[in-house]
């Protein structure tokens, strides 16, 4: 169990043992995402809807316009999505080869103007499965719930729609769906773990961008793949969501990124929105004591008036 006043924010080794579960709980589990191995594939999306029966957003195919992506953004009917970032790369700052397939333009021809080189980054976004989770926090109903795998998963059949997880998520990965008017996000494909397998998004990833498994093991792996990058001169890449120290006490998800984490759609320094309630709380309550205090004093001295008048 962890201290007070680390419960709502702070490293916390295990988040299982916090919420009530036994020592002989399995490991804490979790994805490790390595977007420099990304194809944009969209295998994980279509693999996270079948299995999970996640439905379509509309009746019609959705073109937004925007590349080759199509969903724009995690949502209720979006538990992965997979992001397309064009790039132009300065003409001093050429691609970096990272070892993936590539086809080049056909012999004699011109490969452009010299004025820079586009590149793409793709990334495959999903809920964080924070050590602290905000939703966590606020849900009423108890619908938000941490699992023995240290996972947090919605029961949608006790949601009763409030929508307070939404704000409190801040990466904004939870949702309500239209229509349904219940809050659905990734599960971490609970019942497949309790079966022994892996999440059907990692299951279907041909490339391993998508690495699931004991979130220590996750995270030693994810340092050496750093390590492994920053000797071949890919000195940019960064791991997100990894440090247990940040302000949700570290993801159960996590990423590895080539470029700043705003350009992915991230933000730079998440903060659990529940971090400060305690001290909220702390400064309510002395108000009202001081509320009372004063009401009290008025009823003393308009006593000691009408007293000393008499």
């Amino acid at each position: 169990m962890t201290s007070d006043r680390n419960r709502l924010s702070g490293p916390l080794a295990d988040p299982a043992a916090d919420a009530g579960y036994p020592d002989t709980h399995p490991p804490r589990m979790g994805f490790f995402t390595d977007t420099s191995v990304c194809i944009g594939c969209k295998a994980c999306q279509v693999a996270c809807k079948e299995w999970n029966l996640v439905p379509a957003e509309t009746e019609e195919l959705d073109l937004l316009g925007q590349s080759f992506d199509n969903t724009g953004a995690l949502s209720a009917d979006n538990w992965r999505h997979v992001a397309f970032v064009e790039q132009t790369v300065a003409p001093d700052r050429p691609p970096v080869d990272l070892g993936m397939p590539a086809v080049g333009p056909p012999p004699g021809h011109d490969t452009g103007s010299g004025d820079g080189q586009v590149r793409w980054l793709m990334s495959s976004d999903v809920c964080k499965h924070c050590t602290h989770a905000a939703c966590l926090d606020v849900c009423p109903t108890g619908s938000l719930f941490r699992t023995e795998f240290g996972t947090v998963v919605v029961q949608e059949d006790i949601c009763n729609g409030c929508g307070y997880c939404v704000p409190a998520c801040p990466y904004g990965v939870i949702d309500i769906r239209p229509g349904d008017g219940r809050a659905f996000k990734c599960t971490l494909c609970y019942d497949r773990l309790g079966a022994g397998r892996e999440p059907a998004c990692a299951q279907a990833c041909p490339t391993d961008s998508i690495q699931f498994g004991p979130l220590e093991e996750l995270r030693e792996r994810a340092d050496r793949r750093v390590t492994e990058l920053h000797e071949r001169g890919v000195d940019e890449a960064r791991l997100y969501g990894r440090d247990p120290g940040d302000g949700v006490g570290g993801d159960g998800a996590f990423f590895l990124l080539l470029d700043e984490p705003e350009v992915y759609g991230l933000p730079p320094d998440p903060v659990v929105t529940t971090h400060d309630l305690p001290s909220m709380w702390r400064h309510a309550a002395a108000a009202a004591v001081g509320v009372a205090a004063s009401v009290a004093l008025s009823f003393v001295g308009r006593g000691t008036w009408e007293r000393t008048r008499s």
